[in-house]
């Protein structure tokens, strides 16, 4: 149900028009307390960006190798 489209302004950067869901996008203003439309989405955003940046680390558990035997307190003692 969004339509992006989007217009480069060489002075102001770039221009984005959505075409959301008025029931939705009026929800989330509500619910989040946002002051703005914009506020709301650009919360929104920065949590969706946030979630795919802790996916990318959860896909790499299991993947890193490591030394059992290995004491990271020994290096804690200074002579």
């Amino acid at each position: 149900m969004c339509n992006v489209m989007c217009n480069y302004l060489e002075e102001t950067g770039m221009a984005t028009n959505l075409d959301i869901d008025d029931e939705l996008i009026n929800k989330a203003v509500k619910l989040g307390g946002h002051k703005t439309k914009k506020a709301a989405v650009s919360k929104a955003l920065i949590e969706y960006i946030q979630h795919l940046q802790q996916e990318k680390f959860v896909g790499i558990f299991g993947t890193i190798d490591y030394e059992p035997g290995y004491d990271y307190k020994k290096q804690r003692n200074r002579p």
